[in-house]
This record gives C-alpha cells, sequence and structure tokens, in this order.
C-alpha cells in the first residue's frame, strides 16, 4: 500500500487530511486527523510524596477528565523533553526536577496521526498557580493523589491509563512498600 495523494480537507486548531491510498490495482480513500507530537507526563511531588494531575473540560467527550500533564509540541523541532517541561510549568506550576522517559506510541492509529510522548516527571518547587494558559483557553485544576489513591483510581483517559499502569509496575510497590 502507498498514499498517493494528500489534500486538507479542513484546516483549524486541528487538521483533516484525505488521504487516497493505493493497493495494487484499487485506490480508497481515508480521512486521517493530523494533531502533531504531544508530550505527556505522570507528575510526582517528592516533598508532598503525592502525584499531581490535571482537571480540566474536553470538548471532545463533553465532561472533564483528570489525565496526566500534556501538551502538543510548540514547533517541528521542539523536542519532547522540552514540551513537557514547559507544560508541566504552564499547567500545575512546578519546575521538573527529573524526567524519565517511559514510552511512546500513537493512540488511534486508525484515523489520528497523533503520536504521545509519555515520561515520568519528578517535581519538588511549585513556582506558580499553574492553571493552563488563557490564550490557549486552557481552565486546569491541579488534582492530588496518595500512591495508594492512585493504585485504586480508575481513569478513562488512554495516556493516564498507560502511564498509571507504568506506576503500579515501577513506582507504587516501592512508595507503598509492597
Amino acid at each position: 500500500m502507498k498514499i498517493t495523494k494528500k489534500e486538507t480537507a479542513y484546516k483549524g486548531h486541528y487538521q483533516l487530511q484525505v488521504y487516497t491510498v493505493q493497493n495494487g490495482q484499487e485506490e480508497f480513500k481515508r480521512e486521517v486527523f493530523q494533531t502533531g507530537i504531544a508530550a505527556a507526563a505522570l507528575v510526582f511531588d517528592t516533598k508532598q510524596q503525592q502525584f499531581i494531575l490535571a482537571k480540566q473540560y474536553r470538548p471532545a467527550v463533553e465532561q472533564e477528565l483528570v489525565e496526566v500533564v500534556a501538551g502538543m509540541l510548540d514547533s517541528p523541532d521542539e523536542k519532547p523533553e522540552d514540551a513537557i517541561t514547559r507544560e508541566i510549568e504552564e499547567e500545575i506550576g512546578y519546575n521538573v526536577d527529573k524526567l524519565e522517559f517511559i514510552s511512546e506510541f500513537y493512540p488511534s492509529p486508525g484515523a489520528c496521526s497523533e503520536k504521545i510522548v509519555l515520561f515520568y516527571a519528578e517535581v519538588s518547587h511549585q513556582v506558580s498557580q499553574g492553571g493552563g494558559k488563557d490564550d490557549e483557553h486552557e481552565s486546569i485544576q491541579s488534582v492530588v493523589y496518595s500512591a495508594k489513591d492512585l493504585e485504586e483510581k480508575v481513569f478513562v483517559d488512554g495516556k493516564t491509563f498507560m502511564a498509571v499502569q507504568w506506576a503500579k509496575a515501577h513506582l507504587l510497590p516501592k512508595l507503598l512498600n509492597k
């Protein structure tokens, strides 16, 4: 299979393209939702010994969700490490002390091109209130969880679910002395 044509059907905050795909003699069209690359992080405050997540309204699912801190890379040459460091300060108001790569993945490659680069971040110094950026229409609240609460909480956001599963395998046993 190969893509023979890409047309932009819509360009706004995100972009929708129509791809023409060739498979041998057969040709067909597929819509592809273009969002870019995102960076996300499960944040742990080492002083308070608690996890900090972000709560915000998500129009696509018409509800507020509690998620790991996340945001889009601002340019093609921005590194995911720099983007998530910026997002942690913007969303929850902390400087990053330590950043550890967990994984990168495509959350829904059947129709969406987005790639997420997932990290674990340790913080200890709050430098601002956070809350997101007004010019990006963000209204974000910080939500804190103890290790025990994080272990028991059920999350419906995929990147958060993945980060918490990683924490259950790598961090929570140490924090909970299991």
